[in-house]
């Protein structure tokens, strides 16, 4: 199946901004970016639409500029990702009474079992399903609150965390992570499930990190 040409410049496009191409002072503008890729403004234009959406972009008086991601408020924000995740599991161990949805465990738990078989090329997409086990875990623990703070944290961290999943094997290590905290929970070892969840979000932010810095540094070295 061929793939769109709005696909394939908007891959280009967000392959050159997330590996640091496009210079931090630099403005782009659809009839260049067009020239430059041999196109119509057109798939141009829906590419930068949609780079905007992802929040990799942002519109200026004369044309785009890359986004330069705000480290500290990163770091700040997967605080308050941390601390979200961490309660849907640490409300089930301080009250007993409180937990989980069987019958959502298990079924988002076959969901992840069969990516596991047949895991994805690195991509950024796979952000959106991260996002899916993170939620789908807290809200199996009940508290529709924690559920609302977690998507509000995820929408502002989004477009730094597509810089995860372009590494190679980030995907199969996080699909047998998010399989290894499930099957915790589901099995009751909930103190275990704490722990690797930590862990796992963690180790994330590490990767996010390094891989945006060094991102923003090669955009300096080229402005």
């Amino acid at each position: 199946m061929t793939t769109p040409l709005r696909d394939t410049i908007y891959l280009s496009l967000r392959d050159e901004v997330l590996s640091g191409q496009w210079a931090v002072h630099e403005r782009f503008t659809e009839p260049a970016l067009a020239r430059r890729l041999g196109v119509s403004r057109t798939p141009v234009r829906e590419a930068l639409t949609r780079l905007l959406a992802d929040g990799l972009i942002r519109r200026e008086e004369y044309g785009y500029s890359v986004v330069v991601p705000d480290m500290g408020a990163i770091r700040d924000l997967y605080e308050v990702r941390i601390a979200v995740e961490l309660r849907g599991i640490t409300r089930c161990i301080e009250n007993p009474s409180i937990k989980h949805s069987p019958s959502a465990l298990a079924q988002e738990l076959e969901y992840w079992y069969g990516l596991r078989a047949d895991p994805p090329a690195p991509t950024t997409e796979f952000v959106l399903e991260d996002e899916r086990f993170h939620t789908a875990l807290l809200a199996s623990s009940g508290n529709r609150e924690l559920v609302a703070t977690l998507e509000s944290v995820n929408r502002r961290i989004r477009y730094i965390r597509m810089y995860d999943f372009i590494v190679e094997g980030r995907i199969e290590t996080s699909i047998a992570e998010h399989i290894d905290i499930m099957e915790n929970v589901q099995s009751g070892e909930l103190e275990k499930a704490l722990r690797l969840l930590h862990e796992h979000i963690g180790a994330s932010l590490e990767i996010v990190v390094e891989r945006a810095t060094r991102a923003i540094s090669a955009r300096h070295m080229t402005s």
